[in-house]
């Protein structure tokens, strides 16, 4: 990876944009890729605006590299006063937008966040998720993953084409 690509990446990180649980969060996506092990979770709310229902805000966690954690946080904010349809036309590298283009391994990590993007927005996609934890000893994310809560979660694995 270059070092312009490298510091950018530090930055996002540095102070990463949307971070964390939704809620009442109108949709969440959950999306994993098992050859690598990283999992990303996005939760978006709408609003109604002029009539139309777009993307008021959309926060994300995950397990997964500094790459992916940077595209996610660009991506949350990017998506932003978008309908549903105009977020899901986004191509994956238009999700890492101020990171530039991806070297070939990294891509996984914007099409981690689309396929999160589209677990939440695709129609079936899973809604109104759980609220989160308030105590200091709640069930972490990861415990979330293992153990669904009642209603399911939609888990999709990225096929090894994609990640």
């Amino acid at each position: 990876m270059n070092n312009d690509l490298q510091k950018k990446i530090s930055d996002a990180i540095a102070n990463p944009q949307n971070m964390g649980e939704l809620a009442n969060a109108d949709a969440v996506g959950t999306v994993g890729n098992s050859d690598c092990g990283e999992m990303l979770r996005m939760w978006v709310k709408f609003k109604d605006e002029n009539g139309k229902k777009v993307i008021d805000r959309a926060t994300f966690q995950s397990f997964g590299c500094e790459t992916a954690i940077a595209v996610a946080s660009l991506a949350t904010e990017l998506i932003r006063g978008k309908t549903p349809q105009e977020a899901l036309s986004l191509k994956t590298e238009e999700l890492a937008g101020e990171l530039g283009p991806l070297p070939p391994m990294k891509i996984h990590c914007a099409q981690l966040v689309e396929g999160a993007l589209r677990s939440a927005l695709e129609p079936g996609a899973e809604t109104k998720p759980a609220q989160p934890a308030a105590s200091a000893g709640a069930p972490s994310l990861l415990d979330k993953f293992s153990q669904p809560q009642q209603g399911g979660m939609k888990l999709t694995f990225l096929d090894e084409k994609q990640g």
